[in-house]
C-alpha cells in the first residue's frame, strides 16, 4: 500500500480510497462551520449626526386639502428637503410618509440644515418638528443603523411645532460654531436607557 493512504474499505462493492490529510481537513472545516467557531464579520461602524424631520398636524391638513393636493405638497416638501441636504452635505436616510432622515458628516451642518429646511417649508404653509443625534452607528447594507438613530428619531418626537431639538452631544459638539441653544431638560427617551438632557435651538448668536 502506498504511504500516505489510508486502507480501503468496501461499501455495497465499491472501495473508496481517501487521503489521510484530505479527510482530516475536511473534518476541520466541517467541526469549524457547526461549532461557529469561524471569525465573526466585525460590521462597519461610523460617525454621523442623524436629522429627523415631520410634518406637524398632516392628518389635518390631508384632510383639509384633499388627498391629490397633499400629495402634491409633500412632493415639493421632500425637493425642498433634498435641496437644503445638497447644500449643506447631507445624505438622504429615508423618506417614510410626511417625514425625513439624513446624515450629515458634521453636527453644526445638520443643525443648519434643519433650520434652512425649517424655512424653506414655512414658505409652504408647511410646519415641522426636527431632532437631531451624533453618536456612532452601524452599517449594514449601506444603510445605518443602531442606538444612536433611534435617539435621534426620538428626540425629533419630542419637538414642537417649528422647533429643532438637539441631544447635548450636539450641542456640545458645536462649541464656537456660532449656534445659541436654550435648555429643554431630561427626558426618558422611549426604548432608550437613561435619561437624556435635550436643547432646543434658538438660532446664530
Amino acid at each position: 500500500m502506498a504511504r500516505g493512504w489510508s486502507s480501503c474499505r468496501p461499501f455495497d462493492d465499491i472501495f473508496v480510497w481517501v487521503r489521510d490529510e484530505v479527510h482530516d481537513a475536511a473534518q476541520k472545516a466541517i467541526a469549524s462551520f457547526i461549532s461557529g467557531l469561524a471569525t465573526p464579520v466585525t460590521p462597519d461602524r461610523t460617525l454621523a449626526t442623524i436629522l429627523f424631520t415631520d410634518i406637524v398636524r398632516s392628518t389635518e391638513m390631508t384632510a383639509r386639502l384633499g388627498d391629490a393636493t397633499w400629495r402634491n405638497l409633500v412632493a415639493r416638501h421632500h425637493a425642498l428637503d433634498r435641496r437644503e441636504l445638497a447644500r449643506h452635505q447631507g445624505t438622504e436616510l429615508d423618506t417614510a410618509g410626511d417625514g425625513f432622515s439624513a446624515t450629515f458628516d458634521g453636527p453644526a451642518r445638520g443643525v443648519r440644515a434643519a433650520m434652512a429646511i425649517r424655512a424653506a417649508l414655512g414658505e409652504l404653509g408647511i410646519e415641522i418638528r426636527s431632532g437631531l443625534h451624533t453618536g456612532e452607528c452601524e452599517v449594514h447594507d449601506g444603510k445605518i443603523v443602531g442606538i444612536a438613530v433611534s435617539i435621534g428619531a426620538r428626540i425629533s418626537s419630542l419637538a414642537q411645532a417649528g422647533e429643532v431639538l438637539v441631544s447635548s452631544t450636539v450641542k456640545d459638539l458645536v462649541a464656537g460654531s456660532g449656534l445659541a441653544f436654550a435648555d429643554r431638560g431630561m427626558h426618558e427617551l422611549r426604548g432608550v436607557p437613561g435619561e437624556w438632557r435635550v436643547f432646543i435651538v434658538e438660532g446664530v448668536d
